[in-house]
């Protein structure tokens, strides 16, 4: 089982299909035929059993007939009391006149003959006695030392009421009358008034008794067993089982004179064998039939279906795996488009052709392998940012810290001098200058990035006549966040120079944090002069990339550059979006996750 399990495992999936097609269907039709040609065979036999079975009781009934008539025959002769009367007076020595033995022969010995002759089945009727001086009378009435030339008289007479089988009629010398060779003859003795024995013999022929004992082809031999131990058939035909005779008697049901049927193997031939006790003649009669035709007949036509059955298997396993290899094909051509995305063709795609479940797995496959190729380039794009920011932030280094030393000459002198505004001022931008030149990671966290935009306000309140205020309302889990650097203050600067500066006074930036689930929201929103639904739907859609931004101020692109860096560090999911109404307000909303 095991050899069996191993080997079907590293068959490939056409090959294990067919296999289980050709199990499902093949395997149940073997069954099926085994059993059908055995119930063909059981049928034959049956047919066969069947006939011989008919074939069979109509012989019993035969000897059944033949022996009634031989009894019958037997008691005529014995109640023929005229005929006796003669007879007793022959054996007396009484002397009987021309003209009265001609009366009996006319009559008596007459009659008996017509007896004889009107019934076919009837050989001879003959009585022998033991008298003197008269002639003989054939072919009824002999004298007793004739018996004596037949073959069961030859060493004593056989006991009444018993039968003699198979003997040849030797009355009569051959040169005088033709004799029957296959006889059988109901022997009785009738006690004369004189003392004497008179000896009554009502023959038929063993084949009229027998009627398939002398008769049949090769396939079938009948033999009569008596029961002294005597076995009587068809000497002249050799039959090849007349050396199984013991074999076969032992298969006789020792119960009943029933018909019986045996179904047995004579040197490695099927036979049937038929039984039937005939008590009336004390024997049984078997009849031996083969069934090595009916067999061979039902082999021949197992070999011509198992051929047959063989090239219809060869040509279902051909169409079956063809057909296999179609339903198949679908999954193949995944099977090789995976192979050249192994082997990195992220370009190649499945050619779906079907709308079963392979052709759904294809077009699932082509999506996860789009979604894979987006986010490389997603990938390759937040590498290009990050580099590009490092390498700005190198070529920057050097000029940075060389103003941030002279910004704090500059402070160390303002505070020398007592100009401390100009002192605060110094430090906002040297505080804004040290938070550009930190880029160790290209995210921080969300009170780094309103601290910075603290300081940006700072000095941008020295350049204007009015103030803009700061106005905080954050849970203090959003200040922890992570978010891109320079993400927040992008939106400040845009608030300042497209909403309030317009307005030229006091005015707020007002920042408001909420907490959701998995993410949390940011609120920017100035006072400044708003935008009309129009200009809020084209900033929208530079903000998504929908239409191209240009590198000029006021055309969206410090936005552009948040949403992108936002999207690129968590997702496409979180991003920033715009309300507005003009006259009152502008809202930035930025979404970031919850980490």
């Amino acid at each position: 089982m095991k050899f069996i399990k191993r080997h079907f495992s590293v068959l490939k999936l056409s090959h294990k299909f067919t296999f289980l097609i050709m199990t499902i269907v093949v395997f149940p039709l073997v069954i099926f035929s085994i059993i059908f040609f055995d119930n063909i065979r059981d049928s034959r036999i049956k047919e066969k059993l069947k006939s011989v079975e008919i074939n069979f009781t109509q012989n019993c009934e035969q000897i059944q007939k033949n022996v009634e008539m031989c009894q019958m025959s037997t008691q005529v002769m014995l109640n023929s009391q005229n005929f006796w009367n003669y007879v007793e007076r022959f054996c007396s020595g009484e002397k009987i006149k021309t003209e009265e033995l001609l009366e009996f022969y006319q009559g008596e010995i007459k009659a008996l003959e017509k007896i004889v002759n009107s019934n076919p089945y009837l050989y001879q009727v003959r009585v022998y006695a033991d008298y003197q001086g008269i002639p003989e009378m054939m072919p009824v009435l002999y004298k007793m030392d004739r018996v004596k030339r037949l073959a069961w008289a030859k060493e004593g007479l056989p006991e009444s009421g018993t039968w003699q089988f198979d003997y040849e009629d030797e009355i009569l010398p051959s040169f005088y009358a033709s004799r029957d060779q296959h006889l059988v003859a109901l022997v009785t003795y009738k006690e004369l008034e004189s003392g004497k024995i008179a000896l009554i013999e009502v023959s038929t022929r063993m084949e009229l008794l027998f009627a398939n004992l002398y008769s049949g082809g090769d396939n079938e031999w009948t033999c009569f067993a008596s029961d002294n131990g005597k076995y009587y058939f068809d000497l002249e035909k050799k039959s090849r089982w007349m050396d199984n005779i013991d074999e076969i008697l032992k298969q006789k049901p020792e119960s009943s004179g029933d018909t019986n049927y045996v179904l047995m193997t004579l040197d490695k031939e099927p036979v049937i064998v038929c039984f039937k006790s005939v008590k009336e003649i004390k024997g049984t009669l078997f009849r031996v039939i083969s069934l090595k035709e009916d067999y061979a007949a039902v082999s021949k036509t197992k070999n011509i279906f198992w051929g047959c059955f063989f090239v219809i298997v060869i040509m279902l396993l051909l169409f079956s795996d063809k057909i296999v290899k179609v339903i198949l094909r679908q999954f193949y051509e995944i099977m090789n488009t995976i192979h050249r995305v192994q082997k990195g063709d992220l370009d190649v795609r499945v050619r779906v052709s079907n709308a079963d479940e392979i052709g759904e797995l294809g077009q699932q496959i082509n999506k996860m392998l789009e979604h894979i190729t987006e986010l490389m380039a997603d990938n390759i794009k937040r590498e290009i940012l990050v580099k590009d920011s490092e390498i700005r932030a190198l070529q920057n280094q050097i000029n940075a810290h060389f103003i941030y030393n002279v910004l704090e000459s500059i402070k160390m002198m303002a505070e020398i001098e007592e100009k401390f505004e100009i002192s605060d001022a110094v430090t906002a931008l040297g505080k804004l200058l040290r938070y550009s030149m930190k880029w160790v990671s290209q995210n921080v966290t969300v009170l780094e990035e309103i601290d910075y935009i603290k300081n940006y306000l700072a000095l941008i309140n020295l350049r204007f006549d009015y103030e803009i205020y700061l106005s905080l309302n954050m849970p203090e889990r959003i200040y922890k966040q992570e978010i891109p650097k320079m993400s927040l203050q992008p939106i400040i600067e845009n608030a300042i120079y497209h909403g309030i500066e317009e307005l030229a006074e006091d005015t707020s930036i007002y920042m408001k944090g909420i907490l959701y689930e998995n993410y949390c929201i940011i609120e920017i929103t100035d006072s400044g002069r708003g935008m009309s639904d129009e200009e809020i739907d084209r900033l929208q859609k530079k903000i998504q990339g929908e239409i191209e931004t240009t590198g000029s101020s006021g055309n969206g692109i410090g936005l552009k550059n948040v949403q992108d860096r936002i999207k690129i560090s968590f997702g496409s999911e979180y991003g920033i979006s715009i309300a507005s109404k003009i006259g009152c307000y502008t809202k930035v909303i930025v979404k970031i996750p919850l980490v």
